[in-house]
């Protein structure tokens, strides 16, 4: 086999190298649990971008580790700003590494914006796995884990809350989401309103730290424990909806349209989720929505319609 060797041309200089991003996840909460690489990448990277530089300093005493690179602020309210700034250290060669208070960046956390303009410049990315609250919760919870899906935080607005749980109410896979400690009890009792006080849930709190505790019941006992106040970084996992028999009643394949519409959707695509979810022929919910909008029409007194 032959074998071609490629010499650049005289006066044409070899392109710098562009470094790398490194997203590192870090213990939420007992520290004995980082991955042996993240002191490693703490000690040895160009440039150490934190969420809370405080929280950094506590978890490098922790870990017996002493940064060398530049330790930089990157959270919520400068992620904009300085994402420009440390793709230019990448771009000139730098190995930053991205961590936050707790967990994997970019889940909830700071850290998409950097990774998506990295990847738009063609610089490499790479990760160092760790704790995740997300599916150490799941795993605990007692709940189907073969499919789930991550929510994040629910919105603070009471309404805006409701139509987002709605969004998800026929949904079949496990549930996971989380919750700041003084809005749980609203959250849990948003959840039984639209999922049932019935629906099988589990409260995460603390999790790996002392006061570790997994509450687990109905939505609607759950709303009642938590109403005398928790404490903690919580996450909820929720049992998905059960099957169900096809959904052929013109006026729920109505009303669930109209449900999307208000969360916001666009009608085409709130007729084909229902559709979906109900097991019926898009053309049926279809016929369903211009049969009330024309019933509407005509008694318009009526508000159950569409318009």
């Amino acid at each position: 086999m032959a074998y071609v060797t490629t010499v650049p041309s005289r006066g044409t200089a070899p392109a710098a190298p562009t470094g790398v991003l490194v997203l590192a996840g870090t213990p939420i909460g007992d520290t004995s649990d980082a991955p042996p690489r993240l002191a490693s990448e703490l000690a040895t990277a160009d440039v150490v971008a934190a969420e809370d530089t405080r929280r950094l300093r506590r978890l490098t005493q922790a870990l017996g580790v002493q940064t060398t690179g530049r330790v930089v602020s990157y959270f919520e309210g400068n992620e904009s700003a300085r994402t420009p700034e440390l793709v230019e250290a990448l771009a000139g060669g730098a190995r930053v590494l991205l961590v936050t208070d707790a967990g994997m960046p970019s889940v909830s956390d700071p850290g998409y914006r950097l990774v998506a303009a990295a990847v738009e410049r063609d610089i490499k990315v790479t990760a160092v796995p760790g704790p995740s609250a997300v599916l150490t919760a799941l795993a605990l919870s007692g709940l189907p884990v073969d499919r789930f899906c991550f929510e994040g935080f629910l919105p603070r607005k009471a309404g805006e809350r409701l139509g987002k749980l709605r969004e998800v109410a026929d949904e079949r896979r496990t549930l996971v989401y989380f919750e700041a400690p003084h809005r749980l009890d609203d959250t849990l009792a948003a959840m039984a309103e639209v999922f049932g006080p019935e629906r099988r849930a589990a409260v995460c709190r603390e999790l790996t730290k002392t006061y570790e505790e997994v509450k687990r019941g109905g939505l609607g006992e759950l709303a009642e424990w938590a109403a005398e106040g928790v404490r903690g970084e919580i996450t909820v996992v929720v049992e998905g909806a059960p099957e169900s028999e096809p959904v052929t009643d013109p006026v729920e394949l109505v009303r669930r349209v109209r449900v999307r519409e208000e969360a916001g959707e666009r009608r085409k695509e709130a007729i084909a989720a229902v559709a979906s979810e109900a097991g019926v022929p898009k053309r049926d919910v279809f016929d369903a929505v211009v049969a009330a909008k024309n019933a509407a029409v005509r008694s318009p007194r009526d508000g159950k319609g569409l318009s």
